[in-house]
């Protein structure tokens, strides 16, 4: 018979919550990084090639691949079970232009 083991769960004193807009990373053969950012307007203009958006990295990640593939399992079960409850999450770009797809390539590779 297997051994209970029992995780108490404790907060860092250095502990915070950080929100997020999105995020980028990458992969090796040995871990994953996920960068999480906030993007602020820096300037505005009439001119769209003049605009500019200053985006700030808030934290990294750093997974284990089997840790990677854990929180991907956790990620999809979570929002399946907040679609169920709100309904489909759309995304900004598939609001914007439902018939373009895209992939997420900027998330391959390191920064």
């Amino acid at each position: 018979m297997a051994e209970m083991i029992r995780i108490d769960i404790n907060k860092s004193k250095d502990f915070r919550q950080v929100y997020a807009i999105g995020a980028l990373g990458g992969h090796s053969p040995y871990d994953f990084r996920l960068s999480f950012y906030n993007d602020s307007p820096k300037s505005f203009s009439d001119k769209r090639e003049l605009q500019a958006i200053e985006r700030t990295i808030e934290t990294q990640v750093i997974l284990s691949p089997s840790a990677a593939k854990e929180l991907a399992n956790w990620l999809i079960a979570h929002i399946k079970d907040y679609e169920n409850m709100f309904g489909p999450i759309t995304q900004l770009k598939e609001a914007q232009s439902p018939k373009k797809s895209e992939t997420s390539s900027h998330i391959q590779g390191y920064m």
